[in-house]
Order: C-alpha cells, then structure tokens, then sequence
C-alpha cells in the first residue's frame, strides 16, 4: 500500500514539473531575442543567419514583427585592383595608403576597378512565424523588406545624421570625425559600381522585398539538458532573394548551445554560444551584382542575459550580445588594391567603403525584452566595434505573439 501510495505521489509530482515546464516555455523560452542583424548594405541583398538560442520549439505558433533602423555612411571611394602579378608584387610591398599606381588603360596597366558611396538610413521590416512541428522540431518562415530614407526626426530619433553628430561633437568622437557633415547631413546617396560594371543605385523612400527564408531547427533530447540545463540546437537554412541586384538562393548551417541557472528571489541566468556559416549565392537566377567575392559568410555569437521573473508571472530580461562575421571580399585583395578618395577633406573613415569589406565586423547589442503569457516585447541597440559605420549605430524592436490553439 505504502509503495502504492508513493508510485502515485512520484507520478503526480512528474506531472506537475512536466506541466510547470511546458508552462515556463510559453512565457520564457531560452534566450528569445529579436532580429540583431545589421543593417550592413551587402549584407541586406543576402539571406544572413540569426542565432537560435531557444531551449526547445514554441508550445504555439509564434507571429512576430521586427523594426530595426540603423545609420550607414560611406564616403566616395574608388579602388583599382591589378592584374598583373608583378604590380601586384610590389603594391604589396608598401602600406595601403603608400601605394602608388595610376591606371592608364586596361592594356597598359590592366586592372579591374569599383567604386562606392553610401549615406542612408536603412529600415528593415521582418514578418516572421515560428511553428512547431513536433517536441524536436521548428520551422521558421521570414519575409525581410527595406526602405531607404534621409532618416529625419522624428521617425529616426536615435539613428538620424543629427543625433549621431550630436553625439560626435557633445559627448565623443569630435567634430564631424567622418565628413557626414562635409557631405550634408540627412542625404541619400546609395551607389555602387562593381567590378563587371553593374551599378546598384537606390534613392530616398526606395522599398524593396529583400526575400524570404526558412530556417528548420532541430532540438535533440540530451541527458545533459536536465542533469545540466545544457540545451543544444542545429539549425539549416534556405534563402531565397528576391530583390532585382541579387535574385539568388543561399543556404546555411547553425548550431548553437544555451547554458541556464536558476538563481535565487526568481533570477535566472542563461549564457550562449552560436556559430553559423552560409554559402551566398549557391543558385544564382540572374546577373546579379558583386556583393562579395567571399561565397561563405560566417558569424560567431556569445550572450549573457539575466532575467528577473515577476509575482504574476511576467519577467524582464536584460542581455549583452557580441557579435562577430567574416569579410565579404576575399583578404588576400587587401594586400594589393589601391584605393582614391577625399582624404584631405575628411577627418577619418574616407576608405570604409572598400576597406571594410576585407576585414571582419563586429558589434555589441543590448537587448531588453518584457514577456508575458500573452505577448514578448524586445528592444535593442547595437553599436559597431571595429567604427565602420556599416551601420555606425542602429535600433531596433519586436513583438512576438503566441497563437491559441
């Protein structure tokens, strides 16, 4: 009688833990953040990968929205890249800004040749559904759009040319550190020539579909998951661009693992590690422009966030993202390419437009989310590390909305 009554207890308290997990996954699950992508002006032709840091799928069908503005700014910049081997050679001898080479024509001093400029205010606009199949299994759909603007207040509080120079000359930065004042402030101006002479060009209140993609995610049930709340998850990815520079499909691989702890007084501590690679361009439909000769991009990302549930529930979490990508044009370019620009006339920076391109990005995002049963509500800043203004600051926000069965 005594083991019976014990089997019944032990199976009740099962069901009650079982329970409380299930419900704890409507309100919090993982690290659920918003879209954090960067407004980068290659990277928005492209089908980028977003860390998955949940511990399992969604109990329900999640409908979410993301907003993000971020402020890219590129002087005038024009870069010549040798054929030959010998120039090459001795081009690589001296420091980028050292280089002399002055191109005649394709015979005499053969060379492929770019130029670019971009000043902007970039929006992206994300309508994305989470849906789960199966307790392992997620299937993810986006649809990613862009607007370019001038960014004027007050639809660009934080991310206008004013605010950010107002920064610049008040608090850090000094006067007008990469000419955006010398250019004008609140301008549009998005041009790019490649290497093939096609021209990308987009003008203020240009709005295109970006594309669609879809990402499956697979939660293997591991013992480590309960013995250590170690949850791990692999992701594939298929994308497919639609906008008419870079109609293509891309595909890509993520696998990422989410480390939590509960704390005393209803804290919890969950820390993150991501990596993901995608293969731009595995498909093109068309002629599509140059956006990096690089065919992988890849990206590593870590996080910490502390969360403080409520008395009814709810929770507040606060979190640090690090955020790091590959280049997108092959490095071994940098060793010999000659770039021309205003560099008398602007302070710093003059050379982003094709420097950055050689070297890896990084940025820091703080990410605050309020959750409820009913609803999610995350907003976060990101600024760059490396000061490449691609973009040089950027915001954004999201609602995520769980669907009743």
């Amino acid at each position: 009688m005594l083991k019976k009554r014990l089997l019944v207890l032990f199976y009740l308290s099962c069901l009650i833990i079982t329970a409380q997990e299930k419900d704890s996954l409507l309100i919090k699950n993982g690290i659920d953040n918003p879209s954090i992508l960067s407004t980068h002006h290659f990277g928005i032709f492209s089908s980028r990968i977003n860390t998955n840091f949940k511990y399992a799928p969604p109990q329900k069908t999640i409908l979410g929205f993301n907003y993000t503005s971020g402020n890219n700014f590129h002087p005038f910049v024009e870069a010549y890249f040798p054929k030959a081997p010998s120039v090459r050679e001795q081009l690589s001898q001296d420091k980028w800004h050292n280089r002399r080479f002055q191109f005649i024509d394709q015979e005499t001093t053969p060379a492929d040749y770019l130029n670019i400029v971009i000043d902007a205010v970039i929006k992206e606009f994300r309508f994305t559904a989470n849906i789960p199949i199966n307790k392992k299994h997620e299937l993810g759909i986006t649809l990613r759009s862009y607007l370019i603007t001038k960014g004027k207040h007050p639809f660009s509080l934080f991310t206008s040319d004013e605010s950010i120079e107002w920064f610049h000359s008040n608090i850090m930065g000094g006067e007008d550190p990469f000419g955006r004042r010398y250019y004008g402030l609140n301008q549009v101006n998005f041009s790019y020539l490649d290497r093939n002479n096609n021209t990308l060009e987009l003008n203020n209140n240009d709005f295109f579909i970006g594309g669609l993609e879809f990402n499956h995610y697979y939660y293997p049930e591991l013992l480590i998951n309960k013995s250590r709340n170690i949850y791990i998850n692999f992701g594939s990815h298929l994308g497919l661009n639609t906008s008419q520079y870079n109609a293509s499909i891309d595909v890509g691989f993520s696998v990422n693992a989410i480390k939590k702890l509960n704390l005393k007084n209803n804290y919890e501590l969950n820390f993150a590690i991501g990596a993901n690679v995608l293969r731009k361009n595995l498909i093109d439909i068309k002629e599509v422009i140059d956006l990096g000769n690089n065919p992988y991009i890849g990206s590593l990302q870590s996080e910490i966030e502390i969360t403080k549930y409520t008395k009814k529930g709810n929770f507040n979490a606060f979190g640090i993202n690090y955020h790091i990508q590959s280049r997108y044009n092959k490095k071994k370019e940098a060793d010999y390419y000659k770039l021309i620009g205003k560099w008398r006339e602007i302070n710093g920076g003059w050379h982003n437009g094709v420097y950055t391109l050689y070297t890896y990005l990084s940025s820091w995002n703080l990410i605050y989310t309020y959750g409820t049963p009913k609803y999610q509500l995350s907003c976060f800043v990101k600024e760059d590390l490396k000061v490449n203004n691609a973009p040089d600051f950027q915001t954004g926000i999201s609602l995520k909305i769980p669907l009743s069965k």
